[in-house]
C-alpha cells in the first residue's frame, strides 16, 4: 500500500492518481454541528466518521474526502449549537454532484458513512447511494451510518459510551468526561430509562446524553471498538 497519505485535499493530483491506482476507492464522511453534552464537540458525529474513513482507506486503500458537517435528523435540532438542515435535499444534491464528479475521474467505488445516525440522515444517504446506482453508472455506492455497524463490542447512542469511547479512540484530546457533574453526587436515576425522553430535562446530570453513562469511562475498550467499525467500513469499500 502506498505510504502517501489519504486525505484528498492534501493531495496533489498525481499523488490521488497513485492511491486510486492500488484501489479505486472514495470514502465520503458526513456528521453534523450538534450538542453532545459538555464533555464532547459538537462535531463529533463527522469527526468520527472521518477518522474512521482515514484509518480504513489507511488499511486497505483509496482516498478520503473531507467531512461534510451537515446532516438532518435527531431530537437535539434545538440544543445549543447545533446546527441542522430542516430538509435533506441541498445535502442530497451536493452528494450527487459529489459522486457524478467521482464518476468523471474514473473512480469505481464510494463509500458514504455518516457519523450522525438519525432515522433522517440514514434514509437520506440510502436514497442518495440507491438513486445513483439505478443510473448504471460504472461508480458504485454504498451508503452506511455508524448506528448499522454489524456487532459493535458497544451499543450505538448519542454522547454516552459509544460516542465517547469512539472519539477517545480516534482523538483522547477532545473528550472530556470531567465536564460532565460528578457522578456520586449527581447519580444517573438508576431504574431510568437510558434513551428516555428525561435525557432532554436542562436539570438532568445526562442532559442531551442518550445511552449508557460515560462519566466512568473504561477507555480501554477504546481501541477495540474502534478497529471493528474500521475492519467493517474497508469492507465496504471491497464487497
Amino acid at each position: 500500500m502506498t505510504s502517501r497519505p489519504a486525505a484528498v485535499e492534501r493531495l496533489s493530483p498525481q499523488e490521488i492518481d497513485e492511491r486510486l491506482a492500488a484501489a479505486s476507492v472514495a470514502y465520503l464522511p458526513l456528521g453534523s454541528l450538534e450538542f453532545h453534552g459538555p464533555h464532547l464537540p459538537i462535531g463529533l458525529d463527522a469527526l468520527t466518521a472521518y477518522g474512521l474513513c482515514l484509518r480504513a482507506a489507511e488499511a486497505s486503500g483509496g482516498v478520503v474526502l473531507p467531512a461534510v458537517y451537515q446532516a438532518v435528523g435527531g431530537e437535539h435540532s434545538r440544543y445549543p449549537w447545533t446546527i441542522m438542515s430542516d430538509s435533506p435535499a441541498a445535502i442530497e444534491t451536493l452528494l450527487t454532484e459529489t459522486l457524478s464528479r467521482l464518476s468523471e475521474f474514473g473512480i469505481r467505488r464510494a463509500v458514504l458513512l455518516s457519523g450522525h445516525f438519525a432515522d433522517e440522515q440514514r434514509d437520506l444517504i440510502t436514497r442518495v447511494a440507491e438513486q445513483w446506482n439505478a443510473t448504471g453508472e460504472p461508480l458504485h455506492v454504498v451508503a452506511r451510518t455508524l448506528g448499522q455497524a454489524p456487532q459493535p463490542p458497544v451499543a450505538p447512542d448519542h454522547a454516552g459510551r459509544f460516542e465517547s469511547l469512539l472519539l477517545h479512540a480516534l482523538a483522547p484530546e477532545l473528550v472530556h468526561v470531567d465536564a460532565l457533574p460528578d457522578p456520586d453526587a449527581f447519580p444517573a436515576p438508576a431504574d431510568e430509562d437510558p434513551f428516555g425522553q428525561d435525557r432532554h430535562r436542562t436539570d438532568h446530570p445526562l442532559h442531551g446524553v442518550f445511552g449508557p453513562d460515560p462519566r466512568r469511562l473504561d477507555v480501554e475498550a477504546a481501541a477495540g471498538l474502534r478497529d471493528h467499525l474500521v475492519t467493517w467500513i474497508a469492507g465496504l469499500a471491497t464487497a
